[in-house]
């Protein structure tokens, strides 16, 4: 163990990483978790859109997508800053993927019926961050608010039948 420690402290050797989820996936998963968290409620409604959103997009199965929330739970919860979140946003995806990714984080916002001003000072932060154009950042939100509207229409037709 001190060997290892001599050897990275005097840059013979790095240090083995232990990598459990792709830095993208992680990232994604990392702002989303945050977008729900910001209103002081992760509840079990948000967390499901988070399932739903991440699996979609990253085509993962449903025991992937647990675990990547839990790591993305306990770096947001260790984290001051969004930097290497939207970094890595950045340098892997093209302009039209990050404005999907704040789409994403528009429909968890509002996935708890309600958009609260903490969620909406995150989604200007992170637009900015990862450089999408407010008026991108705008119509993601009317996609994810026509998208929810349109979810909770068929949730509530179904239940009728």
């Amino acid at each position: 163990m001190l060997n290892r420690l001599l050897d990275f402290l005097t840059a013979q050797e790095a240090p083995a990483l232990k990598k459990t989820a792709d830095d993208l996936q992680l990232a994604v998963a990392a702002l989303l978790v945050e977008a729900a968290r910001m209103d002081r409620n992760f509840d079990a409604g948000e967390r499901t859109t988070i399932e739903r959103l991440l699996a979609q997009r990253f085509k993962l199965e449903p025991k992937v997508v647990q675990s990547l929330i839990e790591e993305a739970q306990r770096k947001v919860e260790y984290s001051a800053q969004y930097f290497p979140f939207t970094h890595q946003i950045c340098k892997s995806l093209s302009l039209e993927q990050r404005i999907e990714i704040i789409e994403m984080l528009w429909t968890v916002a509002y996935s708890d019926g309600k958009l609260d001003p903490e969620e909406d000072m995150l989604l200007r932060q992170i637009a900015g961050l990862i450089h999408v154009p407010d008026k991108e950042r705008g119509l993601a939100r009317q996609r994810a608010l026509q998208a929810l509207a349109e979810q909770a229409a068929s949730t509530s037709s179904a239940q009728r039948v």
